[in-house]
C-alpha cells in the first residue's frame, strides 16, 4: 500500500515546481510526480493541443499551478467577469487482485470493453461550500477515468488510474468525492488524491473499500477526505452528505443481505444451533432477557424448517454475510485465515475422523504424541498434496494414498521436554501462559461460593487449614493472607451448576475446580491444594469433593498430576469460552456496529478506533460458522461440549463489567494489584514477577497516552462531549442496542468528559490489540502438546470406593490411566490442527504502533501524537526484551524457562508466540 502513496507525493511538490523554470534536458518536477500518466501521448504535445482548442472555443488559458493543471477563463461579456474556471485531476489507486480465475479474466475483459464504450467509472467532486445560489452543495459533474481500458494489461499489485474535472475557480476545497461503477464486477479503491489549481493543495482520500457495480447497488459510493470534521463542525457542503451517509449504513432493518450490502445491523446468536439436522443439535438463543448476551451483525436469514426462532444456518464453505469492507482481504483470505482455516475443517478434519479408528482411538504412550511431532499422523487421503499447502503446520504430506501429517513442536517442548511435569511450570503458566487473567488473591478461607446453597450445598470449601500449613513457610493461614501470599484459581462457580450435563456426556469428565497457591520467597508461585468438587446428588445435600495436596508417595503423585489435568482443563474451557472468546470477540461486535452506524468517517473518534475493527466482523462470523457453533470444534474439542454457549452466557451475567475491562481496573479487581498512586501505572503488583501484568501495563500506558492526546486535540472541555451527537449516539446505541440485556447496570461508564471518553476508548483499544494477543497466540506454541494443558478430560480421578476395578487399573498401569484420561488421537489431533491456525500471524497484519502510510487524516497535530505512541510502544518493545534476559524475573527467564513474548509488539508472519496486532483479526 505505501508504494503508491509514495509515488504521489510528488503531486504536493507542483506549485512549487511550477514556479521554477525548466531545465534543459531534465523533465520537470511535475512530469516526475505524475509518472502514473506518461503512458499518453507527450505532454508538450498535450498541452499545445489543449491551448488551441481553448483558443478556437474563445477561452484563454490563466495561470496555473503547474503547466499540467491550468486554470480556465471562460468567455464573459463585455462589464461582467463570468467565473474563471479550473482544471483538477483525481489521481486513484487501485488494488488489483493478485490472483484471478477464468470468471474473473473474462469479467476483466468485459469490463475494459464496457469502458471503451462509455460504460465506466464515473467521479462527481463534492466541495465543502454551498453555492451561493441553489444553497447546494457546490459540485463539479462527472468526470470518467480515462485510462481503464489502457491500463488492464498492467502488471504490479497497484494500479494508478486518472480523471480530470473542470470547476470553477471559487468551488472551494473538496471535501467529498462520489465513485459510480458501471463496470461489472467490484474493485478495491485504496485512495483518492485530487489536485488542481487552487490554494487548499491536494487533497487526500483514504478509501479502502470495495466500490460495488451499480448493477449490484445503484448508489452512488461516497468518499470524504481524511480531514477530520466533529458533527458541530461540518462544512456546510457536506452536511446532508454525512448524514445520509450513515443512514445508507443503517440500513432499515428488513431484508436478507447480500454479501455485497454495506449495512450493519444488530441480531441475536440464534444461528449456533441447527435443529433441522435432529434435537441433538439444538441450541438455546443467546441474547435476550432469558439467557443475556451481546449482539451480532445481522444477516437476515429466514427462519430454519423446525423453528421459527433459530436462524436458518449458512453451513462450510460458503460465506455468511459480513459488511462487504468487513471481509478478508486477498492476501488474508489467500494465505490465512478464510483458505487455511477453511481448508482444515474441511479437508484436514474430515481425514482424520476417516483414518482414526476406535482400535487408535487413544495415544498408547507419551512416544506416540511426541510422534505427532517427529513422524507424523499417517492419513488415508484419497486426496493431493496442492490442498493441504495452505496449512503450514503439514511438513510433509506424502503423494500416494496415504500421507504423514506432521506437526511442528510446540514452543512448550523446545527449552525443557519435562517441564509441564513440575508444579513450579503449572503454576508458571498461570502468570505467564495462555490464559494469565484468573488468578486472585485468597482473603477468606476457606474460600466461599457465591452459588445458592439450596441447590449446591454449603458454600465453604472442603479445604482445610490443616490441609495447607504445612507448606506456608511457618506462616498461618491468617499471616499467609495478610501478606498477600496466598492466591487461588477458581473455577469452581463457572462449572459447578454444569456438570451434570457435562458428565452425562459420553467420553467427558469434568469437576469444579478451585486451586490454591503460595507466592515463594523468590517470587515463583507453587500449588499447594487442589479441589475437585461435583453436584450433590439432591439439591442442598453435600456436595462429593476431593482435596489433593502435594504429593509424597508414587501413588499420590499420579494422582496429584490428575488433578492438575482437570485445573488445566477447566482453565482450557474459561480461556477459550470467555476470555477469549466473550471479553474480546464477542464484547468488541455491538461497539463495531455503533461506530459505523452512528459516526462518519469523517468522525476523528471513528479514525481513532477503526484500525483497531478491522476483520473482527469476519472473524466472528467464521467462528459463529464452525468453531461455537453446534458440533463445531470448541464443542468438540473442550469439557463443556453443547453447554459452551451457556457457559459464557451466564459469565457474560453474572460477572461481566466494562468499567472493570481496563488493565489496571482488572488486576485491582482480581486483587493481584493495590491502587498505589507513588507507582508508575498508579498500581502497585502483589506478584512483583507476572509477566502478563508487567508487560501489558507497558502497552496498557503507551495506549493511555496516545489517546489521551488524540482526546484533547478535539475535545478541550466536557461541554464538546457532551454535544457531539454522533458521539453520544455510538455510545448510546452500543449500550441499549448492543448490549441491551444489561443495559441498565449501574456500572456503565458515563460518556460526559473527555477524560471519561479517553477512558473508553483506551479500554476498547486494549481489548483490542494487547488482550487478545495475550490470550491468542500462544494457543499452539503453550498449548499444542495436550498432556500440558488438556482441553478435556474423559475420567474422572479413580475412587476404590466408587469403582474397585477402575482403582486396580490404575494402580496397575496409572501411565496408561493418564493418557486414557487425556484426549484420544482424534480430539487432539483435530485441536492441535484448529488452535495452529488460531494462533498464526496473517502477512498483512497490522501491528500495534506501526506507522500508517496512508494519510489516514489530514490534522498534523493527530499525526504527530501517533507518532509519540509509536515511540511509546518501540520502547515498551525493548523493555520486554530486557526483561526476558533478566535471572532475576525466574517467570520468564531461567533453565528450560520460555521467555514471554505474548506482549512484545512486534512479529514476523506465522506462529511466533508474540506480536501485539491492531485488531482482533483471528
Amino acid at each position: 500500500m505505501a508504494a503508491p502513496w509514495r509515488e504521489l507525493t510528488g503531486l504536493r511538490r507542483a506549485a512549487a515546481a511550477a514556479a521554477r523554470p525548466p531545465v534543459p534536458g531534465r523533465r520537470c518536477a511535475n512530469e516526475l510526480c505524475l509518472a502514473p500518466f506518461h503512458h499518453r501521448a507527450p505532454r508538450q504535445q498535450q498541452q499545445e493541443g489543449r491551448r488551441r482548442r481553448q483558443l478556437r472555443r474563445g477561452v484563454k488559458a490563466v495561470a496555473a499551478i503547474s503547466e499540467d493543471l491550468p486554470r480556465l477563463a471562460a468567455p464573459g461579456t463585455k462589464g461582467a467577469r463570468a467565473p474563471e474556471k479550473v482544471l483538477m485531476r483525481a489521481a486513484l489507486t487501485v488494488r488489483r487482485k493478485q490472483k484471478e480465475d477464468l470468471k474473473e479474466a473474462l469479467a476483466g475483459h468485459l469490463d475494459a470493453l464496457r469502458d471503451m464504450v462509455g460504460l465506466n467509472v464515473a467521479l462527481e467532486l463534492i466541495s465543502t461550500k454551498i453555492h451561493p445560489r441553489t444553497k447546494k452543495p457546490m459540485q463539479s459533474g462527472q468526470a470518467s477515468i480515462k485510462d481503464w481500458c489502457q491500463k488492464r494489461g498492467s502488471k504490479g499489485e497497484h494500479v494508478v488510474y486518472t480523471a480530470e474535472f473542470m470547476v470553477d475557480s471559487d468551488f472551494g476545497e473538496p471535501g467529498a468525492i462520489t465513485v459510480a461503477n458501471r463496470h461489472h464486477r467490484e474493485f478495491f479503491l485504496e485512495s483518492i488524491v485530487v489536485e488542481g489549481g487552487l490554494l487548499c493543495g491536494p487533497v487526500h482520500f483514504a478509501c479502502n473499500s470495495w466500490v460495488q457495480s451499480t448493477r449490484e447497488l445503484q448508489a452512488k459510493r461516497v468518499f470524504f477526505s481524511n480531514k477530520p470534521y466533529l458533527p458541530s463542525e461540518t462544512p456546510p457542503g457536506l452536511r446532508d452528505l454525512r448524514d445520509k451517509e450513515l443512514k445508507d449504513l443503517r440500513g432499515d432493518g428488513t431484508g436478507v443481505r447480500k454479501l455485497c450490502d454495506r449495512i450493519y445491523d444488530y441480531a441475536t446468536y440464534n444461528d449456533l444451533g441447527n435443529p433441522d439436522r435432529g434435537k441433538e443439535f439444538i441450541r438455546p438463543i443467546l441474547g435476550g432477557e432469558k439467557i443475556p448476551y451481546p449482539r451480532r451483525c445481522r444477516t437476515g436469514r429466514p427462519p430454519t424448517d423446525t423453528s421459527m426462532l433459530a436462524e436458518n444456518r449458512v453451513e462450510k464453505p460458503h460465506r455468511i454475510y459480513v459488511p462487504r469492507d468487513e471481509a478478508f482481504e486477498e492476501l488474508k483470505q489467500g494465505a490465512f485465515s478464510a483458505g487455511r482455516l477453511r481448508a482444515v475443517l474441511h479437508t484436514l478434519i474430515p481425514s482424520m475422523i476417516a483414518t482414526i479408528s476406535a482400535e487408535t482411538h487413544n495415544f498408547q504412550g507419551f512416544h506416540h504424541v511426541d510422534n505427532l511431532y517427529k513422524e507424523g499422523l499417517r492419513l488415508k487421503l484419497g486426496l493431493q498434496e496442492h490442498l493441504f499447502q495452505k496449512i503450514p503446520l503439514v511438513q510433509k504430506i506424502q503423494e500416494s494414498s496415504e500421507g504423514m501429517l506432521r506437526y511442528d513442536t510446540p514452543s512448550i517442548l523446545s527449552k525443557d521436554k519435562f517441564a509441564w511435569l513440575r508444579d513450579d511450570e503449572f503454576a508458571r503458566q498461570i502468570v505467564a501462559g495462555i490464559n494469565p487473567v484468573n488468578i486472585e488473591r485468597l482473603t477468606v478461607f476457606p474460600p466461599v461460593s457465591k452459588l445458592d446453597p439450596a441447590i449446591y450445598g454449603s458454600p465453604e470449601s472442603s479445604i482445610k487449614e490443616a490441609d495447607i500449613t504445612c507448606h506456608l513457610n511457618g506462616l498461618t493461614v491468617q499471616q499467609a493472607m495478610d501478606e498477600a501470599k496466598l492466591f487461588i484459581l477458581n473455577y469452581h462457580d463457572i462449572y459447578l451448576p454444569f456438570l451434570d450435563r457435562i458428565n452425562a456426556i459420553e467420553g467427558r469428565k469434568a469437576y469444579a475446580t478451585r486451586t490454591i497457591l503460595f507466592l515463594t520467597q523468590v517470587g515463583t508461585l507453587k500449588p499447594i491444594a487442589i479441589e475437585l468438587s461435583l453436584p450433590p446428588s439432591q439439591p442442598g445435600q453435600p456436595r462429593p469433593s476431593k482435596v489433593l495436596t502435594p504429593p509424597c508417595d508414587a501413588t499420590t503423585n499420579w494422582l496429584w498430576m490428575l488433578a492438575k489435568a482437570h485445573v488445566s482443563s477447566n482453565d482450557a474451557g474459561v480461556h477459550q469460552l470467555v476470555n477469549h472468546w466473550l471479553r474480546t470477540h464477542a464484547i468488541m461486535e455491538p461497539f463495531i456496529l455503533a461506530a459505523h452506524r452512528r459516526m462518519s468517517a469523517m468522525h476523528p473518534i471513528f479514525k481513532l478506533l477503526h484500525p483497531h475493527t478491522r476483520y473482527t466482523l469476519e472473524i466472528n462470523a467464521l467462528a459463529r460458522q464452525s468453531l461455537i457453533s453446534a458440533d463445531g470444534v470448541i464443542e468438540s474439542c473442550f469439557t463443556p461440549g453443547p453447554v459452551s454457549g451457556e457457559i459464557s452466557a451466564a459469565y457474560y451475567r453474572d460477572h461481566w463489567r466494562f468499567d472493570l475491562e481496563g488493565l489496571p481496573s482488572d488486576l485491582v479487581r482480581r486483587g493481584v494489584a493495590v491502587e498505589d498512586a507513588s507507582q508508575p501505572h498508579g498500581i502497585r503488583l502483589l506478584i512483583e514477577d507476572y509477566p502478563y501484568a508487567n508487560d501489558g501495563l507497558l502497552l496498557w500506558s503507551a495506549i493511555r497516552s496516545w489517546v489521551e492526546s488524540y482526546v484533547q486535540l478535539y475535545y478541550p472541555d466536557a461541554g464538546t462531549v457532551q454535544s457531539d451527537d454522533e458521539l453520544q449516539g455510538w455510545y448510546h446505541e452500543t449500550v441499549h442496542v448492543g448490549h441491551a440485556d444489561i443495559q441498565h447496570a449501574p456500572w456503565w461508564p458515563t460518556l460526559s468528559t473527555p477524560d471519561g471518553l479517553a477512558s473508553i476508548l483506551t479500554t476498547l483499544i486494549w481489548l483490542a490489540s494487547a488482550q487478545h494477543a495475550a490470550l491468542n497466540f500462544g494457543q499452539y506454541p503453550l498449548g499444542g502438546y495436550v498432556p500440558n494443558r488438556p482441553p478435556l478430560m474423559r475420567r474422572l480421578l479413580p475412587d476404590p470406593e466408587r469403582d474397585a476395578a477402575e482403582y486396580a487399573a490404575f494402580l496397575a498401569d496409572p501411565h496408561r490411566f493418564f493418557l486414557n484420561a487425556m484426549p484420544g488421537v482424534l480430539e487432539a489431533t483435530k485441536f492441535m490442527a484448529v488452535v495452529d491456525t488460531l494462533s498464526t500471524h496473517s502477512p498483512d497484519e497490522e501491528y500495534l504502533g506501526e506507522g500508517r502510510d496512508e494519510p489516514w487524516t489530514g490534522d498534523a497535530a493527530a499525526v504527530a501524537a501517533h507518532a509519540m505512541f509509536a515511540a511509546d510502544v518501540r520502547r515498551a518493545e525493548e523493555t520486554i526484551e530486557r526483561r526476558n534476559a533478566d535471572q532475576g524475573r525466574r517467570n520468564r527467564c531461567g533453565a528450560g524457562v520460555l521467555p514471554y513474548e505474548l506482549l512484545a509488539p512486534s512479529s514476523p508472519p506465522g506462529v511466533t508466540c508474540r506480536g501485539v496486532p491492531n485488531s482482533i483479526s483471528i
